[in-house]
């Protein structure tokens, strides 16, 4: 049956999970009994396996295309169009192709126990690409050397394209020919970083190198200054005026802009009004406008060892959608009416305007809920409260527990890291984590789920699927090995509460 299904999938691949699905096959037991099988096969050269776990069966046609992959040690490869599988390329029968591009390539017959191996024909699609490494420059000529992982030779640049770079600068390469009896590529100086090993040429140097902008085009930052906060009466009136609620920010100790803020106050019933507010980018960022389409491009901000590249210029980021102490601010906020215990009586989703009362780092809103004191110690202590209800429940609800320490850096003003720590996530990051967890949920049922019978709107819905049984299994077996139970069937709220609890069990303790 196996045979059959795999004579059928011509060029495409597949993994146990899929044949599995295609046989009827559906305890974990038979699963395992099929992917054994697969493995069999790929052994006795019957199939290839593509990727860990992932087989095709090895016939091919002898002219196919693919997107070339160029690798520093002389490995390189094809991927052919609908496939997964990387065939080799001799570096004398691959035309000279770059990383990524698109090529017209002759596959050699398939023999047993010899790994398969193609030659470039045709480059059908140059892959426009650059390089960055460190200058040297003679007298009627320049070289690029790079450690790129995609290229093992120097690049050569012609005096009048090195655009004033100097021995010893990082620069970026664009290379512009590779002609067919040369050893090295052609090509023209894009930028100068600034001097090869300096700290602010080097982070530059790792944003170019995965195609991450470094600045912004002078035209976007022109219009980003030209924006101003426009916080007048008017566009008060069109909001709802949280001015006079208690409002703080809680972030790291080294955050330079604010773009989340917490408020509360006790209502006349005897509940409390919890508000998550974020900056309103939108009142600034207009569709189509050229920080819109910049900001598309970008569509996040990158975090860096020793800075944060923002999506936005730092006229916006940092200024005026920066959620700073004793500034009044445009945001846009999810309310929450809740009761003692944490339930939501009712919540809001509306454009407000706010103004900080407090910028706190985690370590002062920490300090606050261990010691009961401090400023604005009364609202930090009662959402503190409220968020570790909402946690316990999650959790009850099936939540998994990921509770991790990162690695972090401390700075010193040249950039130079001085010191390592771990940020361990406590009260104070939880606090935060569950609200915004509350608002995620509350806007996503709003969006995915409406009320009066209206139609649901299409959205990005961040949905973690459940684990892969074999996977699940393999976990237990070892688990089982150290005397802790994890469960492989039942819902995912059974499984799930199955893993906290061994999680818990086995937090602190060593192997």
């Amino acid at each position: 049956m196996i045979d059959d299904f795999i004579d059928n999938q011509g060029n495409k691949t597949f993994n146990y999970k899929q044949v599995s699905h295609a046989l009827g096959v559906d305890t974990p037991q038979a699963q395992k009994a099929v992917a054994m099988r697969l493995a069999e096969l790929e052994f006795d050269g019957e199939l290839i396996e593509v990727t860990p776990g992932k087989y095709k069966a090895p016939n091919r046609g002898n002219v196919a295309t693919g997107v070339f992959t160029r690798r520093s040690n002389g490995k390189n490869t094809v991927i052919l169009d609908g496939d997964e599988e990387g065939i080799f390329v001799a570096e004398r029968n691959s035309m000279h192709a770059l990383n990524g591009d698109k090529v017209k390539v002759l596959v050699a017959a398939r023999r047993k126990g010899v790994e398969p191996e193609c030659k470039v024909l045709e480059i059908i699609e140059k892959n426009d690409q650059v390089f960055i490494g460190a200058l040297t420059v003679e007298r009627h000529y320049g070289t690029l050397s790079t450690d790129s992982k995609f290229l093992a030779t120097d690049i050569l640049i012609p005096r009048g394209k090195l655009k004033g770079g100097k021995t010893g600068d990082k620069a970026i390469v664009r290379i512009t020919e590779w002609p067919d009896d040369a050893k090295n590529p052609h090509g023209e100086v894009v930028d100068i970083l600034g001097r090869n090993g300096e700290n602010n040429a080097e982070m530059h140097a790792i944003l170019a190198e995965f195609g991450l902008p470094y600045n912004y085009p002078e035209q976007v930052e022109r219009a980003a200054e030209k924006i101003d906060a426009g916080i007048t009466p008017a566009e008060i009136a069109r909001r709802v005026d949280m001015r006079d609620v208690t409002t703080f920010t809680i972030d790291p100790r080294d955050a330079k802009d604010f773009d989340d803020a917490l408020s509360l106050r006790r209502l006349p019933n005897g509940n409390w009004e919890a508000g998550v507010h974020i900056a309103d980018v939108t009142h600034y960022v207009r569709p189509e406008s050229a920080l819109d389409k910049e900001a598309q491009k970008r569509a996040t901000s990158v975090y860096l060892v020793d800075r944060v590249v923002p999506m936005l210029p730092e006229h916006l980021s940092n200024g005026i959608c920066s959620l700073r102490p004793d500034e009044e601010k445009l945001t846009f906020s999810c309310v929450f009416e809740m009761d003692g215990d944490a339930n939501v009586i009712k919540s809001s989703i509306c454009r407000t305007v706010i103004k900080s009362n407090r910028r706190f780092t985690y370590e002062e809103a920490q300090e606050i809920i261990e010691t009961g004191t401090g400023d604005y110690a009364e609202e930090i202590l009662e959402l503190d409260k409220l968020a570790k209800i909402l946690r316990r429940r999650r959790y009850e609800n099936g939540s998994v527990e990921f509770d991790r320490e990162e690695v972090r850096f401390d700075i010193d003003e040249n950039g130079h890291p001085v010191d390592v720590f771990f940020k361990v996530s406590k009260d104070s990051n939880k606090l935060i984590e569950e609200f915004m967890l509350l608002a995620n949920r509350t806007v996503a049922q709003r969006i995915g789920q409406p009320k009066d019978k209206k139609k649901p709107k299409a959205f990005v819905y961040r949905v973690h699927d459940k684990p892969d049984d074999m996977k699940l299994v393999d976990l237990a077996a070892i688990a089982r090995n150290f005397g802790y139970k994890i469960k492989t069937s039942g819902t995912a709220k059974e499984i799930n509460k199955s893993i906290n609890k061994m999680l818990v069990d086995i937090k602190g303790k060593g192997v």
